[in-house]
């Protein structure tokens, strides 16, 4: 057999740069043969399907995954036990075996891995796979099925997990035939890790897995249609370079597929070239540093005032690997009204999805940004460019006047504002930040100083509650030198951390902090702002003057885990310090805030960004003179 290139996206990550030399899919029908890992020539061998699994991850390259064993796989788990390659992560829950992946994923660029077995145990992951699917996240899921003979008999943990998936992966495989592994796990990988990534599933019937099969290694990967473009058009780069030229009021619009190219070096070098102004999603937080000059913030329902202006005040939006997401435009037809759009994307049904593109490119954001910058080089050479002096004069002044920021509660206890604020400042951005879904994320996202890519996780596309402490368990397996904190809400925190066991057992010592507001928090706050503060159902009872049911500090003794509370304002710098000394197991600290503190600025839901209110019932000043 011949041997493929190596196009490990892991090897990318870990040596922060990316590589150049990822085959197309479509060189699978040309000849060449794009299989993650190191392509090692194994010569055939008689083993089982389930040996052939876990071979199989070995030569891909995998070293980590997350799983919990069933009947319909525990054939596999039967060879998993003698890898010596494998780190098998044996999670509570199948969800939190996903979340682990993606967290994974996130931090290395390399395939996160989860394992379950059938029925039940794959459709824990179907949350978890959507999340994925939504956010761009390359993962494998692997799970078992009932014997062939039985399928679609109603067989005892036997569901249809292919058709469940189908509208939520890249693509969903049913393996049948022993002799079908190698190849489907190389092409699983392929897909999930190249192109726009995503998730794959992989469900393998029991007697697949027994069956004995003739092993050789590397295989050959045939996707008839399935083609990955990577280099943008020409012509389109210059039409882009042009409107650039033109644009008396240009914005970079970043999206998270900017950090999914490992382009961020790109895109500072091109946005220090055209010296406009940068915007960077939720997903793309860190892809452009925020203390940088020319970033402005983060867009969208809360986003920062100079963000969403700069956005809708411009003639022309730069949109890097974005989907113009309605989290980001408010009402669409309202959204940027006088822009033309540059869009590239490697994905090209996004393109004109939401908003019909002027220039549209496709392709890989890591090679279509430095041939943009060339023509960018180009054009203004022979054009000159436009003077932004204005233009930035408005977005200073929004910026100095409006900065994100939040008033001290009313009812004496913490700000979480100032909780996150320190969290971010104490532990710098070496750290990497994992947020559920909420408030919290909203604060996280505001008061956390992003510096670097790979820095940020949180569940933008689907908004996960239990998203952050299997997240961060798998970021910390991924990452294991950095600190990771698990920001989390009182709410999400009670859906997964049942993985605090996981955890302790395998010594992956996460930082876990429980924005205790004892609500649902941004629910209430909705209900506050919406609903005439008729608090249905939103009351958890954890916090300050409740219950506390249950007492996280004793919780999180009962899992193994040091267990701190602050309730003082002026004690959250020293809490926080004292976490930051303990690395021989997680740390869990409930920080008991108030209930009343909001998330502002934010733009409700059904207006246009224009509307955007920087506390209840009051709005920028846009007559204001420079």
């Amino acid at each position: 057999m011949t041997n493929g290139p190596d196009i490990s996206p892991a090897l990318v990550a870990r040596t922060a740069s990316r590589a150049k030399d990822v085959a197309p899919v479509s060189s699978a029908v040309e000849g060449a043969n794009p299989v993650q890992g190191p392509n090692n020539v194994v010569p055939p061998t008689e083993m089982t399907g389930s040996q052939a699994i876990v071979r199989s991850l070995e030569e891909l390259g995998v070293t980590d995954v997350f799983g919990l064993p069933g009947g319909a796989i525990l054939p596999t788990y039967d060879p998993l036990m003698d890898s010596s390659v494998i780190n098998h992560v044996l999670v509570r829950h199948e969800q939190g075996a996903g979340h682990a992946a993606q967290g994974y994923a996130m931090v290395t660029g390399e395939v996160g891995v989860c394992i379950a077995t059938s029925g039940p145990g794959a459709t824990n992951l179907v949350t978890a796979i959507a999340d994925a699917h939504m956010d761009s996240v390359p993962m494998v899921a692997i799970t078992g099925q009932v014997n062939s003979a039985v399928i679609g008999s109603d067989a005892f943990q036997e569901a249809d997990i292919v058709g469940i998936t189908m509208p939520i992966t890249k693509h969903s495989f049913l393996v049948t035939d022993a002799q079908e592994i190698p190849r489907v796990l190389a092409e699983a990988f392929y897909i999930a890790g190249s192109g726009r990534p995503g998730p794959v599933i992989v469900d393998i019937s029991k007697d697949a897995q027994q069956a004995t099969m003739e092993f050789s290694w590397p295989p050959r990967i045939d996707l008839p249609g399935y083609r990955v473009i990577s280099k943008g058009h020409s012509k389109q780069l210059r039409e882009a370079a042009k409107l650039i030229a033109a644009a008396q009021r240009p914005v970079f619009y970043v999206g998270g597929g900017v950090i999914k190219a490992h382009a961020s070096r790109e895109l500072r070098e091109l946005a220090e070239f055209v010296g406009a102004p940068v915007a960077t999603t939720l997903q793309a937080r860190g892809a452009f540093p925020d203390s940088h000059e020319q970033h402005v913030g983060m867009p969208g329902m809360h986003g920062a005032v100079s963000a969403v202006t700069a956005l809708q005040q411009s003639d022309l939006l730069i949109t890097l690997g974005a989907r113009f997401d309605d989290r980001v435009t408010g009402v669409l037809s309202t959204f940027a009204p006088n822009a033309k759009v540059i869009h590239a994307d490697i994905d090209p049904a996004e393109i004109s999805k939401n908003r019909v593109a002027d220039v549209p490119i496709v392709g890989d954001l890591a090679d279509i940004i430095p041939e943009l910058l060339d023509a960018c080089r180009a054009r203004f050479e022979e054009s000159g460019r436009q003077d932004l002096a204005s233009w930035w004069s408005t977005l200073k002044r929004l910026r100095e006047t409006y900065p994100i920021g939040y008033t001290e509660p009313h009812d004496g206890l913490t700000a979480p504002q100032h909780v996150i604020q320190r969290i971010g400042e104490l532990t710098g951005p070496e750290g990497v930040y994992v947020a559920g879904v909420g408030q919290h994320q909203m604060w996280a996202a505001q008061f956390v100083k992003y510096e670097r890519p790979h820095q940020w996780l949180n569940s933008g596309g689907l908004g996960t509650m239990g998203y952050s402490v299997p997240a961060a368990m798998g970021a910390k397996v991924g990452n294991p030198d950095r600190v990771v904190w698990a920001i989390d809400g009182d709410g999400c925190f009670q859906m997964t951390n049942q993985e605090l066991a996981t955890c302790v057992i395998n010594q992956i010592p996460i930082k876990v902090a429980v924005i205790n507001n004892s609500s649902l928090g941004m629910v209430r706050q909705w209900q506050t702002l919406f609903y005439d503060s008729r608090y249905s159902n939103t009351d958890l009872n954890t916090g300050h003057g409740t219950a506390r049911i249950p007492d996280f500090v004793k919780l999180a003794d009962a899992y193994g885990c040091a267990g701190l509370r602050c309730e003082r304002p002026e004690d959250v710098d020293a809490t926080i310090a004292q976490a930051l000394e303990i690395n021989d197991r997680p740390v869990v600290i409930d920080f008991v805030v108030s209930r009343d503190s909001m998330v502002w600025p934010m733009v409700p839901a059904g207006v246009s960004n224009d509307q955007i209110q920087i506390a209840r019932d009051m709005t920028p000043d846009w007559e204001e003179e420079d």
